[in-house]
C-alpha cells in the first residue's frame, strides 16, 4: 500500500491522561474536513494503567505480572486485575461524556480484563502438570498484560473522537483473540491495511503482539518502538513525540526557567546521550529505526500545539555549542588489581558480570590496573556484581560509590573547551569533582560529583555553559 504525505504522532501515557483537552487543542484544534486528516495517533495507555498492569515503573511495586509470578495462591493477582479494571473506567469515564459511549467502554474492558482472567487461570491449570513450566510462559504473559492498557486507550480514544464528529479508526495490533502469527511488520500492514488517511484517522495501539516478542528486547519501551516502526513502513514525512513539556537545555526547576531554553534542533547523536543519561526523548532503538529509514522526529509539548517544539534530524550542527546539561545518579564500580597492567581479561569479566546481573553502564575509564564502570544500578544489584567480581579476582579490590554524573552534551563540542569550562566553574564554586571524562567525538562531557552536589553541579555547569538566557514555558525538563 502506498501511504500519503502524513504524520505518525505519538502521545504517551501522563499525557493520555488529559485526553479530553487534546482532543480540542492538539487532536482537533480548528481543522476541519481534509485537514484533521493525514495524521495516524499511536496511543500509549492511560497513565498508572501499565504499572498496575506490570508493576509500578519507579517505586517496583507489583502489578498483576509480578503478583501472577511470585504468588502460590490466586487472591493476589485476581485482586489486581480487578483493580485495573476500576482504573480503566475511572479513565474513560473521565474521558467520555455520552452515556452509550461509557456503556460500549465498560463492555470493552470486561471484555478484555475477563479473557485476561480466564487466560491465566487456564495457564496455572496447564502449568499444574509436570511437562509444562509457568517460568516458560511468562514472557507471553507479561505481552498479553501489555496489551490491556494499549488497546483500552485506543478504543477510547476513537470513541471520544467519533463522538466529536471526526472519522477515527480503533486499530488494534495487540492480537487479541487473533490465531494468526504475524511478524511486526506483517502486524503492521495488516492493522493499516485499505486505510484511507485522507478521510480517517487511525488511532492505534502502542503495543503490537508480533513473533518477536517486544517486551524481551524492548520491555516498557515497546510503545515508541511501534510508533517508529510505523513511520518507517507508511514512509511518514515527520514522526511526532508529544509530551507534557519542551526538550529544554535543563531543569528550569534547578537552573530557573529564565536561564533555560528550548532545544529547538538537535540530531539522533543527542537523543543517544539523553537516553544514555535517562533522559529518553525517544527510546534508542526506536531512534535508530526513525534514523535509518530517513524519517525525522519532532518533539513537542501537547499542551502547546502552536510550538514547533524541537525538531531531531541527522544533521550537523552549523555552530559547535553545547546544547543541554543533566545529570544521572550512578555508582562507581572500581576493580583494582596491581598485577592487571599487561594482562587480559579484567575487562571481559567485568563486562559479563554486569550483563548477568542486568546492571547498565553509563560510561566507564581505565587505566593501568584500575578499571572504573559507572552504572545505574541498585547497590542491591552492583554487590552481586562486586560479589562475582571478588570470587574472580581475589587479590583485586572492589570497591563502589554512589555519585552522580552530570553531563553537557551537543551536536558539536569541538573548540567549546567544555571540559576545562566546566572544571574551572566547579573550582569556583567549591563542587568536588571526583572524575571527568571526553571522548574523542566530541558530542559529550562527563563530569563525576557527589550525589549532594548534583543540582549544584547543573546549575553551575549551565550557567559556564549556555550563559546566555531563554525562554521556555515548561514545568520540567525532558
Amino acid at each position: 500500500m502506498k501511504f500519503p504525505d502524513h504524520t505518525v504522532e505519538k502521545i504517551g501515557g501522563t499525557t493520555m491522561s488529559r485526553i479530553r483537552e487534546l482532543r480540542d487543542t492538539l487532536i482537533i484544534g480548528g481543522r476541519t474536513g481534509a485537514s484533521l486528516y493525514y495524521r495516524i495517533f499511536v496511543v500509549s495507555a492511560f497513565g498508572g494503567i501499565t504499572n498496575l498492569l506490570l508493576e509500578h515503573k519507579k517505586t517496583c511495586e507489583p502489578g498483576v505480572y509480578a503478583l501472577f509470578a511470585n504468588d502460590d495462591n490466586d487472591h493476589g493477582w485476581l485482586d489486581a486485575l480487578t483493580r485495573v479494571g476500576e482504573a480503566m473506567s475511572e479513565a474513560h469515564n473521565g474521558a467520555l461524556d455520552n452515556p452509550a459511549d461509557r456503556a460500549r467502554a465498560e463492555d470493552f474492558v470486561r471484555d478484555r480484563i475477563e479473557g485476561a482472567r480466564s487466560c491465566l487461570f487456564d495457564l496455572r491449570r496447564l502449568c499444574s502438570y509436570g511437562h509444562f513450566r509457568l517460568s516458560s510462559q511468562m514472557m507471553l504473559v507479561r505481552e498479553l498484560l501489555s496489551g490491556l492498557g494499549e488497546a483500552h486507550s485506543a478504543f477510547i480514544t476513537s470513541l471520544m473522537l467519533q463522538r466529536a464528529g471526526v472519522n477515527a479508526r480503533f486499530v488494534d495490533l495487540s492480537g487479541w483473540r487473533d490465531e494468526s502469527e504475524y511478524a511486526l511488520e506483517e502486524r503492521i500492514a495488516t492493522g493499516l491495511r485499505d486505510l484511507d488517511l485522507a478521510s480517517e484517522m487511525p488511532i492505534v495501539t502502542g503495543y503490537a503482539q508480533c513473533k518477536e516478542g517486544l517486551m524481551r528486547e524492548y520491555d516498557r519501551g515497546y510503545s515508541e518502538v511501534i510508533f517508529s516502526s510505523i513511520a518507517s513502513y507508511t514512509k511518514a514525512k515527520e514522526a511526532i513525540i508529544h509530551k507534557e513539556f519542551h526538550l529544554s537545555s535543563a531543569d528550569p526547576a534547578l537552573v530557573g526557567t529564565d536561564a533555560v531554553r528550548k532545544l529547538g534542533h538537535t540530531n539522533y547523536d543527542v537523543a543517544d546521550q539523553l537516553s544514555n543519561m535517562g533522559m529518553e526523548a525517544i527510546h534508542p532503538n526506536a531512534a535508530k529505526i526513525l534514523r535509518q529509514s530517513n524519517v525525522a522526529l519532532r518533539v513537542t509539548n501537547a499542551f502547546e500545539p502552536s510550538d514547533p517544539g524541537t525538531l531531531i534530524d541527522s544533521q550537523p550542527a552549523r555552530t559547535p555549542a553545547v546544547e543541554i546539561v543533566t545529570s544521572i545518579d550512578a555508582v562507581a564500580l572500581e576493580l583494582f588489581e596491581q598485577d592487571m597492567v599487561g594482562v587480559k581479561g579484567y575487562d571481559a569479566t567485568v563486562l559479563e558480570a554486569l550483563r548477568r546481573h542486568k546492571v547498565r553502564i553509563i560510561s566507564k575509564s581505565s587505566n593501568a590496573n584500575t578499571i572504573t564502570h559507572y552504572v545505574e544500578a541498585s547497590l542491591k544489584a552492583v554487590r552481586r556484581v562486586t560479589n562475582d567480581l571478588e570470587r574472580a579476582y581475589p587479590s583485586a579490590q572492589v570497591s563502589a560509590r554512589a555519585l552522580s554524573i552530570v553531563s553537557a552534551i551537543g551536536r558539536d563540542l569541538s573548540g567549546v573547551r567544555a571540559l576545562g569550562r566546566g572544571l574551572a566553574a566547579f573550582e569556583r564554586a567549591g563542587v568536588e569533582v571526583i572524575a571527568a571524562h571526553q571522548t574523542p567525538r566530541n558530542v559529550d562531557v562527563q563530569f563525576a560529583v557527589p550525589r549532594a552536589s548534583a543540582e549544584t553541579a547543573v546549575a553551575v555547569l549551565h550557567a559556564a555553559l549556555l550563559p546566555e538566557t531563554g525562554q521556555v514555558q515548561t514545568s520540567k525538563a525532558a
